[in-house]
């Protein structure tokens, strides 16, 4: 599945939980040491101009898994009037009936604020996701800190965090206010040693205090749209799109701990 030292993925966390990664897990491990070097990356706003490739990677040509219904495609990835989308489309690609968007930082990222300004995919079957991801893939364990948002209902938003595979999130569903897929809306979340705070729209969402739930490893920023017929349980029971659909991005966000806010909607402008 992977076959070049640029080639990057991840294994979606409901999947460790229900213990479906671990097959996937062991087919990365001879890449593992061919991330063990990347770079720890600094403060930075991206408004999609362009698509920086010296700051991201765009994921081509393989799925998480079995349990995904699309291929990770290039094609599925544009910028355009500083928006990025990611896409979903009724398209054979090797063995799946779609095709789905994602990018990844190629930095990783230690404690600081994490922020996105996004509009999400609606549809049954469909995740779209803002987190942190690192792991053994990357030659390091599991640590993750999410936003996800079910297309089978958004108007709410997830979120968890996962430490060495596990969960130890509540998984906690909070009210996106006129709706997640409706408008852009701002996530942000404030990673420390020994806290984790989350925000939509500068209000804080949730917050988790116990240090043995808090992530301690640099990580990669992810966003992504991905759809499966598999997990009902969690995203719903799959229905095809009418045609093709996208997330939309206008601005991703990382400020290091103690520096100055970078944009005058920034959660770092408000904290203490």
């Amino acid at each position: 599945m992977i076959s070049t030292a640029t080639d990057q993925t991840r294994i979606n966390p409901a999947l460790l939980a229900l213990g479906l990664g671990t097959v996937i897990l062991s087919s990365f491990a001879n890449v593992a040491s061919l991330h063990a070097q990347d770079a720890i990356g600094k403060s930075f706003v991206e408004n999609f101009d362009s698509l920086n490739k010296q700051r991201w990677y765009i994921s081509d040509g393989w799925s998480n898994g079995d349990h995904q219904n699309c291929i990770w495609s290039k094609d599925q990835v544009s910028v355009s009037a500083g928006t990025l989308k990611l896409g979903f489309a009724k398209q054979k690609l090797k063995d799946r009936n779609h095709v789905c968007g994602e990018i990844q930082t190629n930095a990783r990222f230690g404690y600081g604020t994490f922020e996105v300004r996004m509009k999400t995919a609606a549809g049954s079957g469909l995740n779209t996701g803002f987190f942190t991801y690192i792991g053994p893939t990357h030659g390091q364990p599991h640590d993750e800190i999410d936003f996800e948002i079910l297309g089978k209902d958004p108007s709410k938003v997830q979120l968890n965090q996962y430490v060495n595979a596990k969960s130890v999130g509540s998984a906690a569903l909070v009210d996106v206010p006129g709706g997640a897929s409706k408008g852009f809306h701002d996530y942000a979340f404030v990673w420390e040693k020994n806290r984790i705070r989350w925000y939509v729209d500068g209000k804080l969402a949730g917050e988790e205090t116990n240090p043995a739930k808090i992530p301690s490893h640099p990580s990669k920023i992810y966003m992504s749209l991905w759809g499966s017929g598999t997990l009902k349980s969690w995203m719903g029971a799959f229905v095809e799109p009418a045609g093709p659909i996208a997330a939309e991005i206008k601005r991703v966000a990382y400020t290091a701990p103690g520096e100055p806010c970078q944009f005058p909607e920034s959660v770092v402008c408000k904290l203490k």
